[in-house]
């Protein structure tokens, strides 16, 4: 099951997994944007289900870990990708903004692990029963933009969740690991750069420039990560810091 994976890297992620052979569970808060990316997957010959549904709500969430159990069996994997990103920095975040970044980006990651957790660990300890939990947290975790105050503290705690986590679960033989993208070009940041940001049609060429290996990321680079980290079965508690930079390097486009 991988959670915000209507569009983005959440698709990326599904679509992978999906290719390989899994059923997957797709999830997004919008009904019409779900649907068709569950029904462009199912076009593709892919196995999937989908449900819409905000993880702000308690009661949502431990029932998209419940259905997704009742339409594919089980569960194996559960990817926490779901985020919002609304910038604000300390001085104009509101108490009612912050509160939306942590529901989202760190309450309803710890809700779904608690939940799936019952069910993952009822098929036993064997070594051959690929368990984990895969969170995406950001590269913004370690300091992040001024403008990104909520959003990056709420990656910071998912790291350290993530962490604490994968050393109770190895007695149930369920690896968590997190991987931290830098910047990745979806849909969504094409929005926000483009038009939330008033940047223009001309922000992707400049923001190359400031990228380290010349390009930016794409919802594949990290679906590929995922993949990798959900089929090797020695990895625990790990977080792979995608196309970071210096600390304190970050630049302030």
């Amino acid at each position: 099951m991988v959670t915000g994976s209507s569009q983005g890297i959440g698709a990326g992620i599904a679509r992978k997994f999906s290719e390989h052979g899994a059923r997957v569970m797709i999830h997004g808060l919008e009904q019409k944007q779900t649907e068709k990316t569950a029904a462009a997957m199912c076009i593709s010959g892919l196995k999937v289900e989908f449900l819409f549904g905000d993880l702000k709500d308690e009661t949502f969430c431990r029932s998209l870990v419940q259905q997704t159990v009742k339409r594919l069996g089980r569960i194996d994997i559960l990817v926490n990708n779901a985020a919002v990103t609304h910038r604000g920095n300390i001085e104009n975040t509101s108490v009612a903004l912050w509160d939306e970044i942590l529901d989202t980006n760190v309450r309803a990651p710890f809700i779904l692990c608690q939940e799936a957790v019952k069910y993952m660990k009822t098929r036993g300890a064997r070594p051959s029963s690929r368990k984990c939990i895969i969170n995406i947290g950001s590269v913004n975790a370690y300091v992040g933009l001024s403008k990104l105050l909520a959003y990056s503290s709420s990656k910071g705690a998912l790291m350290t969740f993530t962490k604490n986590l994968a050393g109770y679960l190895t007695r149930y033989r369920i690896r968590v690991n997190q991987i931290n993208p830098g910047w990745v070009l979806t849909e969504g940041e094409r929005r926000v750069e483009s038009v939330a940001e008033g940047k223009g049609p001309g922000w992707l060429k400049d923001a190359v420039k400031t990228r380290p290996f010349g390009r930016m990321l794409y919802p594949e680079d990290i679906a590929q990560a995922a993949f990798f980290l959900a089929t090797n079965d020695l990895i625990t508690g790990a977080v792979l810091d995608y196309e970071q930079l210096p600390i304190g390097a970050l630049p302030e486009l």
